[in-house]
């Protein structure tokens, strides 16, 4: 297998921390082997120093021509949208550098790096997110675009946006995981010490009063039913184990989680089927009752809406 080369394009202002999510995550990536399966590389649009949005510049030894290499291109956000984005539209010498890009390579932002794909086209008609403060100029500046600024990334395909930061490592993580699957990708977040996973749907953590400190909440049923992912449970189940009522428990898993309760269930009894698909030789009926599904009809039906395959093809693409 050919190692996938992974560019990431440093612009004038750059955040140096998101600068360096691409090159921690897809860096440590490697198969069973231990052989890396990405090779990362930074460039610059002239292959010269770029200043950061810290006090000091970085040194990048790269220019634009890296751009033809790369299998996926990542766009970091800058501190502030810079003269490579004015009036919408890319500068004659990011629109040069885009050019550079294969037709088939895959494109992924972090944060605001979202407008440098919108200037060049690549967004129109498409789902994508960016991060919540400049959610609505950026759906004023590309109408063209359907913004969602309530999810962590977005993945359609060819195109993955994210949101803030924090959401550019899920989004790394969940292309590696698409890539290489969950246990590789498993390992990449144990060695960051992160979250393997943080479903892209789950929201952003926007700006709201601080809450008034409570007693109450639905961690400990999570790590319960996290536990018991084989069994039925219920929605009344898990209110009553939390010693709340239905209501007040879902506003309160709401507020912690970012989603439902039963959202988040389904996704991480998808997480336990796609680690046993992988990682197992179980019957896919085994795999379904052990991830708490029941039915392999169940399982067939809640994987292909997620990610349109079924239990055997995901098997077969992960397993070889």
């Amino acid at each position: 297998m050919s190692v996938h080369r992974v560019v990431v394009l440093a612009l004038d202002g750059v955040i140096p921390l998101e600068l360096g999510i691409p090159s921690r995550v897809f860096g440590g990536a490697v198969g069973a082997d231990g052989a890396g399966l990405y090779d990362v590389r930074t460039c610059s649009l002239d292959g010269g120093p770029v200043r950061s949005e810290a006090d000091f510049a970085i040194v990048v030894e790269h220019g634009p021509d890296l751009l033809e290499t790369a299998d996926t291109v990542v766009i970091p956000a800058t501190h502030e949208l810079g003269p490579e984005v004015e009036d919408g539209r890319l500068s004659p010498e990011l629109a040069a550098a885009f050019a550079r890009i294969r037709p088939d390579a895959r494109l992924v932002s972090i944060c605001i790096g979202s407008y440098v794909l919108a200037a060049a086209g690549v967004l129109d008609g498409l789902r994508a997110t960016t991060h919540w403060s400049h959610a609505d100029h950026f759906q004023r500046t590309y109408p063209a675009v359907r913004v969602d600024p309530n999810v962590l990334f977005v993945d359609e395909g060819r195109v993955l946006t994210s949101a803030g930061v924090a959401s550019g490592i899920d989004l790394c993580l969940h292309i590696v995981r698409r890539d290489h699957g969950a246990e590789v990708a498993n390992r990449v977040a144990r060695r960051c010490v992160v979250p393997p996973w943080r479903d892209g749907g789950q929201a952003q953590y926007i700006e709201r009063p601080v809450p008034e400190p409570s007693s109450e909440s639905t961690a400990a049923v999570r790590h319960w039913a996290l536990e018991q992912i084989d069994q039925p449970m219920s929605l009344e189940h898990l209110a009553q184990r939390s010693n709340m009522s239905v209501r007040t428990f879902t506003r309160r898993f709401r507020e912690e989680v970012g989603t439902t309760p039963n959202r988040w269930l389904t996704a991480r009894r998808l997480d336990r089927a796609r680690e046993l698909l992988e990682a197992s030789d179980l019957p896919v009926d085994l795999v379904a009752q052990r991830s708490g599904f029941g039915t392999t009809a169940s399982l067939r039906q809640h994987l292909n809406a997620t990610i349109g395959v079924s239990p055997v093809a995901y098997r077969r693409t992960f397993r070889g």
